[in-house]
């Protein structure tokens, strides 16, 4: 097997089933499991908007938070990199979605807004360039087709 590729595996168990399957759309609940081996599960839907329940994770806001996550991991490795200590790290991270006549959608835009705290603010600025080597390393980013813009915060 190549080294360089790596499988996940993510099984789903649809859970909204209320007892006459999908004969409509108000007849059956958005709710599903997302399972790992080993991890606990996560409990999935469809955004409120279509029907989803709010208590729940829904697949746009899992894409939002893979992104954020991916960036800030991609950050660390570039940062130990150019020996920048990064204490803190918080992102308030937004998407845009667009929902199309035939319905469908994509996302447009993602924005990605790190605030960083530095064990030196002497490096602030250095640090700050750093989110375009991590935004190039970021397997998640580099995987989307739509702009993933960084535009870092104050902490």
């Amino acid at each position: 097997m190549d080294p360089n590729l790596h499988q996940y595996q993510v099984d789903v168990q649809w859970t909204g089933n209320r007892g006459t399957g999908t004969t409509g759309h108000r007849d059956y609940g958005r709710e599903h499991l997302l399972r790992v081996d080993g991890l606990p599960d996560l409990p999935g839907t469809a955004d409120p908007t279509f029907h989803g329940d709010p208590d729940r994770w829904n697949p746009e806001q899992l894409l939002l938070g893979a992104l954020a996550q991916c960036h800030m991991l991609s950050y660390f490795h570039v940062a130990v990199k150019h020996s920048v200590a990064v204490t803190g790290y918080t992102d308030a991270a937004t998407g845009t979605l667009r929902l199309n006549r035939d319905g469908s959608g994509e996302f447009t835009q993602v924005l990605l807004r790190p605030r960083i705290v530095l064990a030196d603010e002497s490096q602030r600025d250095l640090a700050d360039t750093l989110h375009e080597k991590a935004h190039r390393l970021c397997f998640i980013a580099r995987s989307v087709n739509f702009p993933v813009l960084n535009r870092p915060e104050a902490p």
